[in-house]
């Protein structure tokens, strides 16, 4: 039964003849008729993602404009094209202590001076300072402080408050004393103000007798040469 049918099959395949002429008729009316038209398709909106990176952008560019805003700001020149800059403070060792003297005397000499320790100091190290002060500058000055080589006095250095290159410094002994002694240089000159001097020192553990320790500070003006001097209390 099987091998019949298939014997029919093939023999109705064979003798099977498409009729050519009607096929290309149907595709040539095909082609002629226009295509159904497509509905209209609704406006596509933006991703969410897109939106929220157009809004990142947006924000980017605002703060951007903010920051440029700032910069240029702090970096503002003065006029005359000069740019201002700060100078850093000298270091110390300690900060200088007030002095005990009051205000420049009127109508007496332009300078005003106090010696004291500062407060830093120790049961092994001390600082003892000279304070000056001028209500006019000074084309000379020589500050010389005196501590009473007692104790186990031995210098650890020294400083001033007015430039360094401005003074010829020294720190000797000199008959039973340690001698600091600051010399203003040859065309150099002191401004108006408040001025200190320090002398830094060891000495042997416990309290130490300063009651021997003195300063003096000569200067010259204008009106001529000016001296002040003075003492330390008696003990640290």
């Amino acid at each position: 039964m099987d091998e019949d049918l298939r014997e029919r099959l093939r023999t109705a395949a064979a003798s099977h003849r498409p009729d050519r002429a009607r096929m290309l008729a149907r595709i040539e009316r095909g082609m002629a008729e226009e295509p159904p038209a497509r509905p209209a398709r609704a406006p596509r909106t933006p991703m969410p993602w897109l939106r929220v990176a157009g809004a990142t952008a947006a924000v980017c560019g605002v703060l951007t404009a903010g920051a440029f805003a700032v910069t240029s700001a702090g970096r503002e020149e003065p006029a005359g094209g000069q740019r201002v800059a700060a100078e850093p403070a000298s270091p110390t060792l300690a900060t200088p202590s007030p002095g005990r003297g009051g205000a420049l005397p009127a109508g007496k000499d332009p300078l005003w001076s106090d010696g004291s320790l500062n407060p830093n100091s120790n049961d092994y190290w001390a600082q003892s300072e000279v304070t000056v002060k001028t209500d006019r500058p000074l084309s000379a000055l020589t500050v010389e402080l005196r501590i009473a080589l007692n104790g186990g006095v031995a210098t650890t250095g020294s400083w001033r408050s007015l430039p360094e290159q401005d003074f010829a410094v020294s720190a000797r002994e000199e008959d039973g004393f340690l001698v600091y002694r600051w010399t203003l240089k040859p065309g150099r000159s002191v401004p108006t103000g408040t001025h200190t001097f320090a002398g830094q020192y060891n000495h042997a553990e416990g309290t130490r007798d300063a009651g021997r320790d003195d300063y003096t500070a000569r200067a010259r003006t204008a009106a001529g040469p000016v001296s002040v001097g003075g003492d330390f209390s008696a003990t640290r």
